[in-house]
C-alpha cells in the first residue's frame, strides 16, 4: 500500500527526506489505522515527528555601531541584515548606537554588547588605559578617514588646516584620533586647529554652509561635501600615517567563551562588504530598499558605495585580514606622537582566526 501523498518527497529542514517504506503487519500485532500497515504508520509517525520539531530560533544580539546605522558608513552591516547574512548564520542583529568608536570599545570592554564596531586604530587608541578589546576583522585595506577642505578658504594641503575650524564626529571618535594623526605628521598639534565636536548630521552640511572650512570626514561625507561644493580637496589620512579602515570589536571575554558567535558575525558583516565590492550600483539599491529614508537618492548612494570601495574596502589579500606589519607601524605612530603611553605587542590588539 503507498504511503499518503501527504509525505512523499516533502521537505525537511532544508533536505528532501523519502518517505517511510510501507511494511506488512506482523502476525499478533494491534489494531491499525484503516488502509495504512501498522509499521507503515509508526514509521510515519516518527517522521512526521521529526519535520515538525521546531527551528531553533535565532539568538538576539546587539551589535554597538560607533554612529547610527541609516549612515551609508554602515552599508555592509545594514546589508548584512537586511540580506539575511546575519540570520543564516544564527543571530538576530539589534544595532544601538554609542558615543564614538572609544566609547563602543570601552562598552565592549565591560561586557555591555558582545560585540561592536570602530576603526582598525581604536584597540591601539584604548588597550592601554586597560581597555580589553581587540581588532577581529577588518573592514578593508584603505582608511575610513579623508580630510575634506574648502578651496576658497585656502586649502590646497595638508599644512594649510592650521588655524581652521574643522568638523568631527566626536573627540569619542577615532576618525577624531585618526585627524589629529595626519595633522602631526605635519608637525601640527590639536591646538593648532579648531576642530568641533557636531555630531553625525552636521559633519558634512557645515562645510557646505561654510561655518567650517573642512572635516574630517567618512566617504560618504566626502561626496556630501562635493556635491554641494564646486571647488574643494580631498586629503585622505592614510597618505599621511598608517590609519586604517572600519573593524569589528570583539573583548577578550568574548572571544574566548563565544568564538562561535564572534565568527559568525565577523563572516556575516564580510558577506555585506563583499556585496557592496562586486557591485555598488546594485548594493546601492539594496541599501536604499533597505532604507527607505534614501529612496530617490539610489544615484547619490550609488556614487557613494563606490567611494567607499576604492576609499576604504579595495586593498586586502585577505578579505577582513589585519596587516600585523601595519598595524605595528600605527601603533609606533601614536606612541611617537604622544597619543599612547606604551606600545603593546602587536598578538594583544588583533586577531585573524575569525575571518576563516
Amino acid at each position: 500500500m503507498s504511503v499518503p501523498k501527504q509525505f512523499a518527497g516533502e521537505r525537511c529542514a532544508g533536505r528532501t527526506l523519502e518517505p517511510p517504506p510501507p511494511t506488512p503487519p506482523r502476525k499478533g500485532e494491534g489494531s491499525r489505522a484503516p488502509g495504512l500497515p501498522y509499521g507503515s504508520a509508526v514509521a510515519a509517525a516518527m517522521w512526521v515527528a521529526l519535520c515538525v520539531t521546531p527551528a531553533v530560533a535565532a539568538e538576539k544580539i546587539t551589535y554597538l555601531l560607533p554612529a547610527p546605522p541609516s549612515l551609508p558608513a554602515f552599508a555592509p552591516w545594514v546589508l548584512a541584515k537586511h540580506l539575511g547574512y546575519y540570520t543564516e548564520a544564527g543571530y538576530d542583529v539589534d544595532f544601538v548606537v554609542a558615543r564614538g568608536g572609544v566609547d563602543v570599545a570601552k562598552q565592549i570592554g565591560v561586557g555591555n554588547a558582545p560585540i561592536g564596531g570602530a576603526i582598525g586604530d581604536t584597540p591601539i587608541i584604548v588597550r592601554g588605559n586597560g581597555v580589553p578589546v581587540k581588532a577581529v576583522g577588518l573592514m578593508g585595506g584603505g582608511a575610513l578617514t579623508v580630510v575634506v577642505g574648502r578651496k576658497d578658504r585656502g586649502i590646497e594641503k595638508l599644512e594649510d588646516l592650521r588655524g581652521k575650524k574643522i568638523s568631527v564626529l566626536a573627540f569619542q571618535d577615532t576618525t577624531y584620533y585618526a585627524l589629529l594623526g595626519a595633522l602631526a605628521s605635519k608637525n601640527i598639534t590639536k591646538n593648532d586647529v579648531n576642530a568641533q565636536a557636531v555630531g553625525p548630521a552636521a559633519v558634512a552640511s557645515l562645510v557646505v554652509a561654510g561655518t567650517v572650512d573642512a572635516c574630517a570626514c567618512t566617504p560618504d561625507w566626502e561626496i556630501d561635501v562635493k556635491e554641494g561644493l564646486k571647488d574643494t580637496v580631498s586629503l585622505p589620512t592614510k597618505d599621511y600615517f598608517q590609519s586604517m579602515s572600519q573593524a569589528i570589536l570583539a573583548s577578550d571575554k568574548m572571544i574566548a567563551e563565544r568564538p562561535d558567535l564572534v565568527r559568525a558575525i565577523v563572516k556575516a558583516t564580510l558577506r555585506g562588504m563583499q556585496f557592496v565590492m562586486a557591485d555598488p550600483a546594485r548594493a546601492a539599491l539594496a541599501y536604499v530598499e533597505a532604507s527607505p529614508s534614501f529612496k530617490g537618492k539610489e544615484e547619490l548612494m550609488k556614487k557613494i558605495l563606490a567611494n567607499y570601495t576604492e576609499r576604504t574596502y579595495r586593498g586586502q589579500s585577505t578579505i577582513g585580514a589585519m596587516d600585523p606589519e601595519r598595524l605595528a607601524k600605527l601603533q609606533h605612530f601614536y606612541k611617537q606622537e604622544g597619543f599612547i603611553e606604551a606600545e603593546l605587542p602587536v598578538d594583544q590588539l588583533y586577531s585573524n582566526d575569525f575571518i576563516k
